[in-house]
């Protein structure tokens, strides 16, 4: 069973910082839908696709993901992560910690998200009987070359 790779959308495949923010090829044209949109550099797609994992939507678009995001990338649709409180803050944890460790069931996982914190590094230390790499990128520059290749080592060592 191969390891999960859970996604977050805004800040990770939809970065802040502006047009000119580091990327792998030519962003995708402007949406009618949602401008931020045609922040999503389509050369991504490919790139996840070819790491050893199943991605999971881990995002507040929920479904959307697969209806607006997937598309610019290549991505087939892919499951999501429910959210049984609504996405509220869940104290000092992130509130995707709790629902991502629970979904992975102690599977080895990747959970990329720019709102990464160290309690939650903790606590899936904790809490997770399996390998996870949590993976916090910087939303102004979204998920780059290096954070990729960084995945890439991780999940090779689990192959070892």
């Amino acid at each position: 069973m191969l390891p999960l790779l859970f996604l977050d959308v805004d800040g990770p495949l939809i970065p802040f910082g502006g047009a000119d923010h580091p990327t792998y090829g030519p962003m995708s044209a402007t949406s009618d839908t949602n401008p931020l949109l045609a922040r999503i550099n389509p050369a991504l797609g490919p790139r996840l696709l070819a790491l050893p994992c199943e991605p999971v939507w881990a995002t507040t678009w929920g479904e959307d993901a697969n209806a607006e995001v997937a598309p610019r990338l290549g991505l087939p649709e892919l499951p999501v992560l429910g959210w049984e409180d609504g996405g509220r803050p869940q104290g000092p944890l992130h509130w995707k910690t709790r629902p991502i460790v629970a979904w992975a069931g102690g599977r080895p996982f990747v959970w990329i998200d720019d709102e990464i914190g160290e309690r939650d590094r903790s606590w899936v230390v904790e809490n997770h009987p399996g390998p996870a790499l949590l993976l916090r990128v910087a939303p102004e520059a979204g998920l780059t070359e290096d954070d990729l290749a960084a995945v890439g080592r991780w999940l090779a060592e689990l192959d070892r």
